[in-house]
C-alpha cells in the first residue's frame, strides 16, 4: 500500500453558512440571552463552523499524546446537546 500525502487544509474564509446541523441554542436551553451560542453550522462548501467558548489556554498543557493547536486555531468547546442534537443532520459520508 503506498503512502500519499495529502495537502494541509486551509480553511476559506469566504465560504458562506448554509444550514444549522441540529438545534439552536435557544432550543435546547443552552443559553438565557440574545447570544445564540454554542452553534455548528454547515458551510456552502461542506465545512463545518463550530460557535463555542474558546479554551485553548485551559487545554493546551493537557491534550492527548499527538494532539495540538496551531497557530490560528482554537480550541472550542460546546455542550454535549448541541453535538447530539445535530448527529442526524451530519452525513455518514
Amino acid at each position: 500500500m503506498e503512502f500519499v500525502m495529502a495537502e494541509k487544509w486551509e480553511a476559506d474564509a469566504g465560504a458562506e453558512f448554509k444550514r444549522r446541523l441540529g438545534k439552536s441554542a435557544h432550543e435546547l436551553g443552552t443559553t438565557s440571552g440574545d447570544a445564540s451560542c454554542p452553534d455548528i453550522w454547515e458551510l456552502d462548501n461542506g465545512d463545518i463552523a463550530v460557535i463555542g467558548t474558546e479554551l485553548t489556554s485551559a487545554y493546551r498543557r493537557r491534550l492527548p499524546a499527538g494532539v495540538s493547536v496551531d497557530p490560528g486555531e482554537s480550541l472550542i468547546i460546546i455542550p454535549r446537546s448541541t453535538i447530539v442534537a445535530a448527529k442526524r443532520d451530519i452525513p455518514d459520508e
